[in-house]
């Protein structure tokens, strides 16, 4: 890889808005390096991989330190992630992350070693019923395919494909399953990864990439059970939506609600003209649908969900819902948004070796729906050790696939999820066997109500016999179950530590720097800070005392149900609990016991627990919970919650519907300008959300709860964007939005497009420069007016017109090598080289220069010369300013 100097200026400091300074002398520039692979290239930040780095359904993020500066977009390679106008800011610290991991070159090496992780963990009781026995009838398979859709901003129609796989004789309407699979690469023309593509439609020579086939063991599973289901293809949307700021969950939801609107056709008067293995197919019973979405297809099922019971002011899909949709499995989601239905039940498979979705967000499923709506929606995670996130589908899996595929988890020397003596990683047909199961289990229990597959959903501890030797654990939120402790900042706190789970900075983080907050699924971030979300952090042998700031009833519950986290790998620890009453009962609840989850240092393994200890009957509510961690190591409670079985059919409230919008203005001369952003509500309900606007320029977040009048009303958002006479490219004020109570939120990301309203400075450049042997060359590049952001200026050599060329080894070795990635020998011109030296020009900065040192070799050769190619690098720009030539001397 090549590496580049970066020529840092000093300047002077700004205010925003102030006009800037020009240098009276040039400061001589101060090196460094960016890290290996980093580029300026086509007018974008760029960072080039030494392998392809195959499409997935987390974003390609690019960082400075702690600075999000974008989402960046592959080429056609799938080696090189663009971010047009990338150069916001001084770049330090550059990273590559995807799905909370550095991916990057520089990635650091953990700093300790992991842990050792138990051999095996205890095998659950079996539950009173096993989905993953097939049922009685047999099946018949087929596929259709439609003329393509228009969705979103696309430029091409997206496919409406989708397989069909049904229960033969099975009598009346049957229940329906949908599955949407998730992002990735949409074509392939060979057997190598060098092949793939995500483009749409897909080239000559080239072949669709077949993920909607990729669950065939799960539908067969389904329908011997007497569901007809279909399995959607997506390519469409997969090579199109880096388009949408949402990653393409609207366009997901107008496409499986497509799908829908064609079912309640053909299972109406319209079942004629449906196609054969339609015709062939049972009725579908659309009052029964339940959807399944893997990865961003979790998503864009989530958001179907949102749509059908409360539909959007501005569509792709214009027909009426004529379906119910009962409940959702989700594999390995994402929720860029944070913005689940609360009120259609879900389950939510983790899995614990995901190397895609590797900060497992899909816990939001669960955390994000708490005290938004009724509560009476199960929501379930299911933490699923050793599963990767590729191989639910078999269309993603290497030795089953058609085309190309990988192992999402390529960390090699895993103690866990590498593949190996010792590993906790299943094999691919184990973990599709299981995927299956768990499907159907959920199926069962929200499109059947069959409660008895309950407890294989919401942490009572019990595991499906046809799953195999897959541990799976899980716990819930929702159905019988009401609050106990929920942590806030009205949460009265003794011997213990209320602290955020999105912290303004590192320090203030609830779990130990050598554990970072990253760690916890929990605690996954929609914008830092994120106030409102509390953890309890809890000392070993020491007794927290909680005490909610009024009791909350718990009569009518068996159990006290506590979600707990201890350290991966930690020992089996117990935690001593009593509750005291409104009426100062005091009752001893016994010890509930946790041991760590399996993990590593690239696992997600800070996870809870779900325990229960029995309520005593007498006890009507939790007016103080005591609670004593009998091990030595820390832990921490998410929530307590008084329990009795049971999932109550959920009643969909009439909940207010939220979206942002977004407008675009000039920036403006001097001074605020305020602009509002309409964040729009419809609804009958007093409803809350909570506002996030993110500064165009200093990237910080802030944030409020605002209250939500019932009816068609608009929120107000106001968003302050500073003018000046200075440029500094487009920039983008973002308000986003996350429902709090009473509330959806569909469009959650919407702000102020400020477009630069001044000419770009032109740029004179000293066309040549002369210095002995052993002295630098030195040129002047001067800007005609400051630019209010830090500007960048890369060096091509070329053929000069005059020879000798000044070669590799004329120059200083290092700086060579930090410039080009090479070693200076053999001897060779610099225009025949991958040098690029780098420069950057700091913010108020005028004038810089930028030198080549020379070496003395003490032979005589006469002068010789040099040619350079600017390329000026302005902020927010999408192509770069290219500078005239200029040439050097060295004399002897």
């Amino acid at each position: 890889m090549r590496r580049f100097l970066v020529a840092a200026v000093a300047a002077s400091t700004l205010l925003l808005g102030a006009p800037a300074p020009a240098s009276a002398d040039p400061p001589e520039p101060v090196p460094s390096v960016l890290p290996p692979g980093w580029s300026f290239a086509a007018g974008s930040l760029t960072w080039t991989s030494e392998d392809v780095v195959p499409p997935g359904d987390a974003r390609v993020e690019f960082w400075s330190g702690d600075r999000l500066l974008g989402h960046a977009r592959p080429t056609a390679g799938l080696r090189t992630f663009v971010l047009p106008g990338g150069a916001r800011g001084r770049l330090t610290d550059l990273q590559v992350r995807i799905g909370g991991e550095r991916v990057d070159a520089a990635a650091p090496t953990p700093k300790r070693p992991a842990a050792p992780a138990p051999a095996t963990l205890p095998e659950l009781p079996a539950a009173a019923v096993d989905p993953g026995v097939k049922g009685p009838y047999a099946t018949t398979t087929g596929e259709y395919t439609l003329p393509g859709v228009k969705l979103s901003t696309y430029p091409s129609p997206v496919e409406m494909q989708a397989v069909v796989v049904a229960p033969k004789g099975a009598p009346g309407a049957r229940p329906l399953a949908v599955f949407l699979h998730g992002r990735h690469w949409s074509c392939f023309a060979g057997d190598d990864l060098d092949s793939i593509s995500l483009e749409w439609p897909c080239p000559a020579g080239s072949r669709p990439v077949p993920s909607h086939r990729g669950y065939l063991q799960a539908q067969e599973l389904l329908a011997s059970q007497g569901y007809v289901t279909v399995s959607i293809s997506a390519n469409g949307v997969n090579a199109q939506d880096l388009a949408d700021t949402d990653g393409g969950a609207q366009a997901r939801s107008s496409l499986v609600r497509m799908h829908l609107d064609r079912w309640a056709d053909w299972s109406g008067g319209g079942r004629a003209e449906a196609p054969a293995i339609v015709r062939a197919a049972p009725r579908a019973d659309l009052s029964r649908v339940f959807l399944m979405g893997h990865s961003r297809g979790g998503e864009g099922v989530n958001r179907a969900a949102v749509d059908s019971l409360d539909p959007p002011a501005h569509d792709d899909y214009r027909g009426r819902v004529r379906w119910t949709i009962r409940g959702l499995l989700l594999v390995g989601p994402t929720l860029f948004g944070q913005n689940p239905q609360p009120d259609v039940p879900s389950a939510t498979i983790l899995p614990g070796c995901d190397g895609d979705v590797s900060d497992l967000q899909g816990q939001m499923f669960v955390d994000a729906t708490r005290g938004v709506s009724s509560g009476r929606a199960l929501h379930s995670a299911l933490y699923m050790v050793g599963a990767n996130h590729n191989f639910f589908n078999t269309e993603w899996t290497p030795g089953q696939a058609a085309g190309p595929a990988i192992d999402d988890f390529r960390r090699e020397g895993d103690p866990l999820c590498t593949p190996g003596p010792g590993a906790v990683r299943l094999t691919a047909a184990q973990q599709q066997t299981a995927g299956a199961t768990y499907i159907a289990a959920a199926a069962r229990l929200f499109a059947l109500g069959d409660d008895r597959a309950r407890p294989l959903l919401d942490g009572t501890g019990v595991r499906a016999p046809s799953a195999g030797p897959v541990r799976v654990l899980s716990h819930a939120i929702g159905a019988n179950r009401t609050a106990a402790v929920v942590p806030d900042e009205t949460l009265g706190v003794r011997n213990a530590r209320l602290c955020d789970q999105v912290p303004a900075t590192a320090e203030d983080t609830c779990i130990s720097p050598d554990d970072p907050v990253t760690r916890s699924p929990h605690f996954v971030s929609l914008t830092v800070p994120e106030p409102g979300r509390k953890v309890v952090a809890l000392d070993g042998g020491v007794t927290a005392t909680l005490t909610p700031a009024k009791a909350l009833p718990v009569a009518g519950s068996r159990a006290l149900a506590m979600r707990l986290i201890v350290p991966p790998n930690a020992p089996p620890t117990g935690f001593a609990v009593t509750v005291t009453d409104d009426r100062g009962r005091r009752a001893d609840l016994g010890t509930a016991t946790v041991a760590g989850l399996p993990g590593s240092d690239w696992t997600r393994s800070h996870w809870a627990q779900e325990v229960r200890l029995p309520l005593p009957a007498g006890v009507r509510s939790v007016a103080r919970l005591d609670i004593t961690p009998r091990g030595d190591g820390p832990a921490w409670l998410i929530d307590a919650w008084g329990w009795r079985p049971g999932a109550p059919a959920p009643r969909p409230a009439d909940l207010n519907r939220i979206d942002v919008g977004e407008i675009t203005v000039d920036e403006g001369d001097s001074g605020e300008a305020a602009y509002t952003v309409q964040v729009t509500s419809k609804g009958p309900r007093t409803a809350a959300v909570r506002l996030f606007v993110i500064d165009g320029r200093t990237y910080r977040a802030t944030s409020w709860v605002a209250e939500v009048k019932p009816g068609a009303t608009r929120i107000p958002v106001p968003v302050s964007v500073p003018g000046n006479t200075t440029y500094g490219g487009d920039r983008r004020w973002t308000v986003a939005a996350k429902a709090i109570r009473g509330a959806v939120v569909g469009d959650y990301d919407g702000g102020v497009v400020v477009r630069e309203d001044e000419p770009a400075p032109d740029v004179t450049i000293t066309p040549a420069a002369t210095a002995t042997e052993g002295s630098p060359l030195t040129w002047t590049i001067t800007l005609s007016a400051a630019v209010d952001d830090f500007t960048y200026l890369i060096f091509l050599p070329q053929p000069p017109a005059s020879t000798p060329e000044l070669s590799s080894a004329d120059v200083d070795p290092q700086w060579f090598t930090e410039n080009s990635g090479e070693d200076p020998e053999p001897s060779r011109p610099l225009s025949a080289s991958g040098l690029q030296p780098f420069l950057e020009v700091p913010t108020g900065t005028t004038s810089v220069r930028f030198s080549v040192p020379t070496v003395a070799d003490g032979e005589a050769e006469g002068t010789e010369h040099t040619r350079l190619e600017g390329l000026l690098f302005l902020p927010g720009a999408w192509d770069p300013v290219f500078l005239p030539p200029v040439d050097g001397a060295v004399t002897d």
